[in-house]
């Protein structure tokens, strides 16, 4: 599989799961995207959360990291520190990173 690839992709918000609130706080949901269902997980220690819902329509710019789920995206997200490509989520116009 392939990792550490930057990606943008356009995908219907599929369905939201709770908060990962281990270590960084990550929202967490599942976009579906060409038939594929992937996780995004979005940093909102650094970043502000999206008020999205199931249905909506996001752009997500991040890394991608495979699995046999079909994958997941972080790095939705600047780099402060400059070390990373910066991410984000748009969600209505509205850019969140």
């Amino acid at each position: 599989g392939v990792s550490d690839v930057q990606v943008k992709v356009l995908g219907r918000v599929e369905k939201r799961l709770a908060d990962d609130n281990k270590g960084s706080r990550h929202q967490k949901f599942i976009i579906k995207s060409n038939n594929m269902s992937i996780l995004i997980v979005h940093n909102i220690d650094v970043a502000e959360r999206v008020p999205l819902v199931e249905g909506d329509y996001v752009w997500v710019y991040g890394e991608y990291e495979w699995n046999e789920k079909g994958g997941l995206i972080h790095w939705t997200h600047r780099d402060f520190r400059g070390s990373h490509p910066d991410g984000f989520i748009s969600h209505k116009k509205k850019t969140y990173h």
